[in-house]
């Protein structure tokens, strides 16, 4: 399969630098879930930015980590982001006592936990439009005409 359009991970849709990684982890959390933080930051780009970090002491096999990479950035590439730019961080070991112990349930647990971050970063894309999974989120005092 040839992976063109929103389905590529070319190296434009990817944070590599020092200075990029810094610039977005200076601004405040976007979203947090049981394993993971979202740090997001506008860029001037058409197309959104991934930067993943999974630490070796909270993923200490190389086949955890690689899966959280994989699995983050299999998410992203099919999520129509805006033009932003995001880091996701793994925040907690993802293999502990009562975790996952298989990478079929590890995957599992981690695309849930991913969708939900990456829809959060969708209602600011397209007004109106609710993103998926946000119905335990949804905002009770909201204010839609400030100006």
């Amino acid at each position: 399969m040839s992976g063109e359009g929103s389905h590529d991970f070319a190296r434009v849709r990817r944070i590599v630098k020092t200075d990029e990684f810094s610039s977005v982890f200076r601004l405040r959390p976007a979203q947090k879930t049981a394993h993971f933080v979202l740090y997001t930051r506008p860029n001037a780009l058409p197309h959104a930015r991934l930067g993943v970090v999974a630490a070796k002491r909270f993923a200490p096999r190389a086949v955890t980590r690689n899966t959280i990479k994989r699995v983050t950035r299999e998410l992203f590439r099919t999520t129509p982001l805006p033009g932003i730019d995001c880091i996701v961080r793994l925040a907690r070991p993802v293999n502990g006592k009562d975790g996952p112990a298989t990478t079929s349930t590890l995957k599992a647990q981690l695309r849930v936990e991913l969708a939900r971050l990456f829809a959060s970063q969708l209602p600011r894309a397209r007004k109106g439009h609710a993103a998926p999974q946000a119905a335990s989120a949804a905002p009770s005092g909201a204010q839609p005409g400030l100006s």
